[in-house]
């Protein structure tokens, strides 16, 4: 029988630890006198009694290593506790939200999808729009743990691949799990606090410059303005694109860089894949646009190219008129934010990684069919893919696929327009936060989904986070027999 002690303890104390961080907030609130710090204090008691209630009640398992399966169900687990007492603050208090669009907006938060049904954030209270901007921040070092540390375990689409070489988090790079969070939190921090100051020093007032930098630095999306970046055109695109880029690379690239391998980063093959495919889209759009309308060229590469890594990185931000450039854009808009950015990063989508490798594995079965006489394998960065890597990984793109369409369907019986439940599955799998469509053309919100629409949606955030198959192995029932 599967022993959930030691899950339910690390699960109790996250959850403690997120009551713990809605003070913050609260304090916020209170320091401005606004109203609304009274909704903190009742979710911070709420959540903190709830999650110091489970530590305690699970304490007798400390000293329990966890096994694959108890990885798998503190994987999904930890981001449905954290998901539901992150929503609690949007009920209590401000903006007072139903509670699927409670649960909505704190799924889009900790999962960094960044996609809102909130209308109206330039008047939310300030604690209010900074627990989003945290929700972003402590998603997008939450999954940076996942990616690197549990999905290499789990065997979860072709992760386990970078249990070799440098990227064996486990043991090459840094000793020990403990080692490895506190080098994580440390570059986290730091880039975090850069942002910060980098947005400040271009005029963005202190709490748009706080939220946007742990929304940018997580890819998280999550604005205190509906007007996201929009409300600061210029230089402060150009500083959230390079933030944003940063933030979709490998974070354990950073901690190699800081002890010692200064090109750790750029040796890495997914970083110059991303940076070439980048380039690549925003040339491409940035000609079409001008030989399509009389826009002068600056305004065309800041706003493509803004707009373009926002997608790409999964982060959501927008500025400017992009999404109303036309058919041409909004297929590269669809086709980058397929991709995603680094494996080992914030990011979502398939992964740089994931794309590289399917395109090996193509080319590699091309040149079989060329000669069929010899024998072709698939390499990555000059080391072979081993069989079951491959098999993980079409898996999971196969998988991803199908689960898009499927999602697209169910949310056009929902009611939704075709446009609009693609892109809105799109977006949600993809964990970009992009909103396109008639649907939410009007105020750029998910508000006007059908009930039924949201809850596919919040589903569709969750496995895209969670890598999918993390998702499907859990409603087998050959998995809890064995």
């Amino acid at each position: 029988m599967l022993d959930l002690r030691p899950v339910g303890y690390v699960i109790g104390l996250l959850v403690a630890l997120l009551g713990a961080s809605m003070l913050v907030p609260l304090v916020v609130d209170f320091a401005l006198g606004d109203g609304n710090w009274q909704a903190f204090a009742e979710a911070s008691v709420i959540t903190l009694a709830c999650g110091g209630f489970v530590t305690v009640a699970c304490a007798n398992s400390l000293g329990r290593g966890l096994n694959v399966r108890q990885a798998f169900v503190l994987t999904v687990g930890v981001w449905l506790a954290l998901s539901f007492f992150g929503a609690l603050p949007f009920v209590l208090g401000a903006p007072g939200l139903t509670a699927t669009d409670a649960i909505f907006e704190a799924v889009s938060g900790i999962t960094t999808t960044g996609s809102t049904v909130i209308v109206g954030l330039d008047d939310l209270p300030a604690g209010m729009n900074l627990w989003r901007g945290m929700l972003n921040w402590l998603g997008g070092l939450g999954i940076a743990f996942v990616a690197m540390i549990f999905l290499p375990v789990m065997r979860v689409g072709g992760m386990q691949f970078f249990r070799t070489e440098g990227f064996d988090t486990l043991g090459k790079v840094l000793p020990r799990a403990t080692d490895i969070a506190r080098a994580l939190m440390s570059v986290y921090a730091g880039m975090t606090l850069l942002c910060v100051l980098t947005y400040l020093a271009l005029g963005m007032v202190p709490l748009d410059a706080v939220v946007h930098g742990f929304a940018t630095i997580a890819t998280g999306g999550f604005s205190p303005s509906d007007s996201s970046f929009g409300k600061y055109p210029g230089a402060a695109e150009y500083a959230g694109a390079f933030f944003m880029l940063l933030g979709s690379l490998p974070y354990i690239r950073f901690v190699q860089m800081v002890n010692g391998t200064p090109g750790a980063v750029w040796n890495d093959a997914q970083v110059r894949a991303l940076l070439r495919w980048l380039v690549y889209a925003v040339a491409t759009v940035v000609l079409w646009r001008m030989a399509t309308s009389d826009q002068a060229f600056e305004p065309v590469l800041r706003e493509a190219l803004f707009n373009l890594v926002s997608i790409f990185t999964g982060t959501g931000f927008f500025s400017g008129s992009f999404a109303g450039w036309g058919s041409f854009a909004l297929v590269a808009a669809f086709v980058v934010g397929m991709i995603g950015g680094c494996s080992g990063s914030s990011s979502g989508a398939l992964s740089v990684f994931r794309v590289q490798v399917l395109f090996a594995a193509i080319g590699a079965q091309i040149r079989q069919i060329h000669t069929p006489h010899r024998v072709f394998s698939v390499r990555y960065d000059g080391r072979t893919v081993e069989v079951d890597v491959m098999n993980a990984l079409m898996m999971y793109v196969t998988g991803y696929v199908l689960t898009i369409g499927v999602l697209s369907v169910g949310l056009t019986l929902t009611g939704v327009d075709t446009v609009s439940a693609v892109f809105g599955i799109w977006t949600s799998i993809g964990n970009i936060g992009y909103a396109i469509g008639p649907l939410t053309a009007p105020a750029g919100t998910f508000d006007a989904f059908p009930t039924a629409a949201k809850w596919l949606m919040i589903l569709a955030m969750l496995m895209g986070r969670l890598a999918l198959l993390a998702v499907f192995v859990l409603v087998l029932p050959r998995f809890w027999r064995a």
